[in-house]
């Protein structure tokens, strides 16, 4: 059960916070509801009255007596709505539609943005979206909502966020122009931060329970969970643990500093090492091309994952310094938690989750306090489209959890 967190007096945030409440906690009575939130009993029956009466949540059966009357269990009623998350990518496009709790109820994979322009993309966007709803025979008036990830795409729609492969998408009002097409509520975010608040809430985790995921696809990129909402920063840039330095001397950075993370242990980095090797580059068949980028690096990772002894040297390299990142992350933020997500950590996963926990054992700040779970996110691949389903299942269901920041002289919730 959830420590006691008290909730606030505006009735709509209320309202969100208890849902929120009985989402992470799976089946729970009144009672532990007015336990957990600090609210009367009078206030929880009217909110669950409320939330029985549109469909959000049921009630499903009683518990133990503890003398008296056996208290009735509430639960979400997680067929009731459902979301939709989509994970823009250059290799493909993954649309994860989920249920109220999280759970996967269908999928698409269709191929990627590649260098198409993003007004075509999102075209064809709406065009995918409808025929997915029709496929899993959901009615458009059931989704609550389209969530986006991607990299170099943040909260904020037309808002510049620096990345080296999200070009074009990053002044393009993805979340307008999609809206739009599917008249459906769309919100988006960056690939790290969903892969966190996926983890959130599909995990059931509590608002109480603060940790970090770090993303990897092309580059790195870091979501932080943090009393139930994601941590933003003051320019919604939080997170942007490929630029964290971790060499003074290391090679210079396309952000303009040297020795970031992203240039010594990203796949782009890996990959340009491989390839010095001539003799395995032409077994993995590895090219260097841009575009077959998450190809090479694939192919170095399963190859190390299998044993191969030069792969395996590459990928524990790349390891070692994500490892000494997440130490200082660590010692910052005094994390107990730390998941791995995204395609980077399909194959070599278990290597990079092992540096990382023993680096963190033995050199954590707070090592003899408590220990720090290390693991890899389930699904880890698929951890971005899951996250921008509950991107917008929290965005319309629980939105005491957003947070208010400047937009263009503007305040956007």
């Amino acid at each position: 059960m959830s420590s006691t967190r008290r909730i606030g007096p505006s009735s709509e945030n209320t309202r969100s916070a208890i849902l929120d409440l009985i989402r992470s906690s799976g089946t729970v009575s009144r009672i532990e509801l007015a336990e957990m939130s600090g609210l009367t009993g009078t206030s929880i029956t009217r909110i669950i009255k409320s939330l029985i009466d549109a469909g959000l949540v049921i009630e499903t059966g009683f518990g133990d007596s503890t003398g008296g009357k056996r208290p009735s269990l509430i639960e979400l009623n997680v067929l009731a709505r459902f979301a939709v998350g989509v994970s823009l990518d250059d290799a493909r496009l993954t649309y994860t539609v989920t249920d109220l709790g999280g759970n996967v109820v269908g999928q698409l994979v269709t191929p990627g943005i590649g260098k198409s322009r993003p007004s075509d993309v999102v075209m064809r966007m709406a065009e995918e979206l409808e025929t997915l709803f029709r496929d899993l025979d959901i009615p458009v008036d059931d989704v609550v909502g389209v969530g986006v990830a991607g990299a170099g795409l943040d909260i904020r729609g037309g808002a510049e966020r620096l990345s080296l492969t999200a070009d074009e998408w990053e002044s393009f009002a993805v979340q307008e122009a999609l809206e739009l097409q599917t008249g459906l509520p769309t919100v988006r975010d960056n690939d790290a931060a969903c892969a966190a608040l996926g983890q959130f809430w599909a995990g059931r985790m509590p608002a109480t329970q603060d940790f970090a995921t770090l993303y990897m696809a092309n580059g790195f990129g870091l979501g932080m969970m943090a009393g139930g909402h994601l941590s933003r920063g003051a320019s919604s840039n939080l997170g942007e643990i490929g630029h964290m330095v971790v060499d003074v001397d290391g090679p210079d950075c396309w952000c303009g500093s040297r020795g970031c993370l992203e240039m010594l242990a990203a796949p782009r980095a890996v990959v340009a090492r491989a390839l010095q090797d001539a003799d395995l580059s032409s077994e993995l068949s590895i090219s260097g091309d841009d575009r077959s980028l998450r190809h090479d690096f694939d192919q170095i990772a399963r190859s190390a994952a299998r044993g191969n002894e030069r792969s395996l040297a590459l990928i524990e390299e790349s390891a070692r310094y994500v490892a000494v990142a997440m130490l200082s992350v660590v010692n910052l933020l005094d994390l107990e938690r730390i998941y791995l997500a995204g395609p980077g950590f399909t194959d070599a996963g278990a290597i990079y989750a092992r540096h990382i926990r023993e680096r963190i054992t033995a050199f954590a700040r707070t090592r003899a306090v408590h220990d720090v779970t290390v693991a890899l996110a389930d699904p880890g691949l698929d951890a971005a489209g899951i996250g921008a389903a509950s991107l917008a299942l929290q965005y319309v269901l629980t939105p005491h959890t957003r947070v208010s920041r400047p937009v263009g002289g503007l305040i956007r919730t």
